[in-house]
């Protein structure tokens, strides 16, 4: 239930249905949460402030994520080895694990909190439905949901994960998509890719809006890699479904050796991403994106955590890549924390469904469901890999995502940054596509000419 504060606390999260109906006048009233399911409120110590939503503004064709006056804040105070102690209550695991390992190095530069997340209204409108009317059979079955956040009110963990791969993103999105290996030594090498994603469960335009179900396309996606030679040419194309099996995800890979496309049932789970050397896997890409039932789900609640938010700076087109890798750990100059509240996620590998990870650790903004840190356990229990997005909005669709994102190795010393688009162009939310453009035999013709 929902207390004076507006808090949900996790002792108090069940699937009752008194609690989703108070809940959901919460929302619908503004007492206590918003549309899609926060807390008003800042907290009692006022270093997160209250909710305040900005307004549109800029050029969906393309313009790089800005607020000019989030960019007009100063820092408050730089987080360094020597005081971990002081702020581990308010640190994910992986930016402890990071502190442990480059001592004399890593550092984060936090600044004041700002909550301007907003939406359209029609994703509030059908937030507010869906805290009553979806449901979740199992990990990987939603039903009930319609254009906005399933799970306003989560009442299990592997509703969060559902929230965030479900996000508003725009109608349609062209982007680039550059990604960078980086050595101990900050020397690395760039693969250029360009993505076509079409967002059909989230639209607000359709006339009859799509159910988040099994068997359902919620997103089309289409990647076709443009450097460097050696796998240039290549094209995935995924329509991303509920579901496992045959009822979820259908991916295609063309390979420019063979000249045809095929289907390919790897692109799933802990398998490497194309072109990655390894470095990414398929259910890694947008932080997590991938089916739920290898894992066992724990909502532990939420968290005061020091976070990569309105990272505008760090995905802007006044820097470069080379600015950003640096030898051990991008340039820690660049990236922008705040202490905002995370839902905190437990993610513990089934054993009779073997992955790489044992253990994920996943930490979802409330404002915006998106995942912006997950740290990730290897079989013997110790932190393997760390995952870290910055989190920008972009003013002109109301809409938030993580860019760029990286997964530190930390067992080798290198890292994986991806969604970069700083030295091309920014992304282009007017693109329309025709019925045809997500098919494989399309795909095919594209890639034969």
């Amino acid at each position: 239930m929902v207390d004076s504060s507006g808090s949900v606390a996790a002792a108090e999260l069940s699937a009752d249905g008194r609690r989703k109906s108070i809940a959901r006048r919460g929302c619908e009233t503004g007492q206590g949460l918003t549309p899609v399911g926060a807390e008003r409120a800042g907290n009692k110590a006022g270093t997160i402030p209250e909710w305040t939503p900005i307004k549109a503004f800029g050029d969906p064709k393309g313009e790089f994520p800005k607020n000019p006056e989030v960019e007009k804040d100063k820092p408050l105070f730089t987080i360094t080895a020597k005081d971990v102690a002081k702020y581990a209550d308010n640190l994910s695991e992986g930016h402890k694990e990071l502190f442990k390992r480059y001592p004399d190095t890593y550092k984060m530069i936090v600044y004041p909190s700002r909550r301007v997340a907003a939406f359209p209204d029609k994703i509030y409108e059908e937030t507010i439905k869906n805290a009553t009317r979806a449901e979740l059979n199992g990990v990987d079955n939603p039903k009930g949901a319609y254009v906005g956040f399933p799970f306003p009110i989560p009442s299990s963990g592997a509703e969060l994960p559902w929230n965030h791969r479900s996000k508003w993103r725009g109608e349609n999105v062209r982007r680039y998509n550059n990604q960078m290996i980086v050595q101990q030594d900050g020397k690395f090498s760039l693969t250029k890719i360009v993505e076509d994603v079409q967002f059909d469960y989230s639209s607000i335009k359709r006339d009859s809006p799509a159910e988040l179900k099994p068997g359902v396309t919620f997103i089309k996606y289409l990647s076709q890699t443009i450097s460097p030679p050696r796998i240039a040419g290549t094209y995935i194309l995924v329509h991303e479904k509920a579901g496992f099996g045959p009822e979820g995800r259908a991916a295609w890979l063309y390979a420019p050796a063979l000249k045809r496309i095929r289907r390919a049932p790897a692109v799933c789970c802990d398998n490497p991403y194309e072109g990655t050397d390894g470095h990414q896997f398929y259910d890694q890409v947008d932080m997590y994106n991938g089916v739920l039932e290898r894992f066992t789900w724990k909502l532990v609640g939420k968290k005061e955590i020091y976070t990569p938010y309105n990272s505008h700076k760090i995905a802007g087109n006044s820097i470069k890549y080379a600015d950003i890798a640096k030898p051990k750990h991008i340039n820690q100059e660049l990236p922008r924390y705040e202490l905002h509240r995370m839902w905190v996620l437990e993610a513990d590998n089934k054993p009779e469904s073997r992955h790489t990870f044992k253990k994920r650790i996943m930490y979802f903004d409330e404002d915006t469901w998106n995942i912006t840190m997950i740290a990730d356990y290897d079989q013997q229990g110790q932190i393997m890999q760390f995952q870290e997005g910055h989190l920008v909005q972009f003013s002109a669709t109301l809409a938030s995502s993580t860019v760029p994102e990286v997964i530190y190795h930390l067992n080798s010393g290198r890292y994986f940054v991806t969604a970069m688009f700083n030295e091309d162009q920014p992304f282009d939310t007017t693109v329309d596509y025709s019925g045809e453009f997500f098919e494989a035999d399309s795909v095919q013709k594209k890639a034969s000419k």
